[in-house]
């Protein structure tokens, strides 16, 4: 492993031209409009005993794209006086909502955290448990990157995104949450999807993107070999006839136009010997990013980026912007 494609002084200044269609907000306003009338937001929760003194631990279900059924983990600190900030966290790739003892970090730090299942997801390193009921049941290749690739309508990430956005509207409809604190949270992925919903859930109070996929997609396939953007790569390789409307779609899902359209504070990490996210697809889309922003490099680190390390960098972020107000 070694540095990947620029120098670090050449990335703090890439800001390439975005591919954005031009009915990419009327895209995502019909998406969230329908989800949101298909089920009202809530959670619906289910006190689970895990043997945890410090934590109480919910199993929980909000409605998803569509208002199909979402699970998720609520962790909420024990003896602490509401209401409480909270964080929605995402999962990395492959990953899913996983074991309740998994998530402890955001509790201990006085927050409750609410996190998603990813549907479809959750065979690999961590379990899942919430199905893709969605459409696009097209050819895939091997994973989740390609599934409905061939329309932005049936492509997997616009039910994963809106999924996003409904479990903000599910945690602030929670009792003993404050609504006005809530920030978004994810690594890989989950950072990926995080940037995606601060983009389209107005009043968050951040957002925090360790390490985040899905950023500067065509790139991407174009300067690394790894999963998950290899998927993108192999399919086109097979499917050559169809390359431009596969980037056609996933122009509607990429990271530099959220980032464009995201105004809350922001947190990301980089690392530069990353060959997952390259830097140079974090650092598009960071100087594409509207809103208040930071950066944390880790400069001999791969894909896992800043690992504890960064845990005090983004605690001392979402206190800064959670303060009460």
């Amino acid at each position: 492993m070694a540095f990947l494609s620029m120098e670090l002084a050449d990335l703090v200044k890439h800001r390439p031209e975005r591919t954005e269609p031009d009915d990419f907000d009327t895209f995502w306003a019909d998406t969230l409009a329908e989800a949101r009338a298909a089920a009202p937001a809530g959670l619906r929760a289910e006190e689970v005993a895990t043997g945890l003194t410090t934590v109480g631990v919910q199993d929980v279900t909000f409605p998803g794209f569509g208002g199909q059924p979402v699970r998720g983990w609520l962790v909420r600190p024990r003896g602490v006086e509401g209401p409480l900030p909270a964080v929605v966290t995402y999962v990395g790739y492959g990953g899913g909502r996983g074991l309740p003892h998994d998530h402890l970090l955001w509790a201990s730090a006085g927050y409750a955290q609410l996190v998603m299942d990813t549907r479809g997801q959750g065979a690999t390193w961590s379990v899942g448990d919430t199905p893709d009921d969605g459409p696009g049941a097209g050819p895939a290749y091997p994973g989740s990157m390609t599934r409905g690739v061939l329309d932005p309508a049936t492509y997997y990430y616009r039910r994963v995104f809106t999924d996003g956005v409904r479990a903000v509207d599910a945690i602030r409809t929670y009792p003993g949450i404050d609504a006005e604190r809530v920030l978004v949270a994810g690594i890989s992925q989950g950072g990926g999807i995080a940037i995606a919903v601060g983009a389209l859930v107005p009043g968050l109070a951040g957002v925090v993107a360790d390490v985040p996929f899905l950023q500067n997609i065509r790139r991407a396939t174009e300067i690394t070999d790894e999963m998950p953007y290899k998927e993108v790569a192999d399919f086109c390789k097979t499917h050559r006839d169809k390359v431009e409307t596969v980037f056609g779609t996933l122009s509607y899902f990429d990271g530099l136009n959220f980032a464009a359209r995201g105004t809350a504070p922001a947190l990301y990490s980089v690392a530069l010997m990353d060959e997952i996210c390259p830097p140079e697809t974090v650092y598009a889309s960071y100087n594409h990013y509207r809103g208040p922003k930071e950066i944390s490099v880790y400069t001999y680190n791969g894909h896992e980026g800043g690992g504890g390390h960064h845990v005090p960098v983004a605690l001392g972020f979402a206190a800064s912007v959670t303060r009460e107000r």
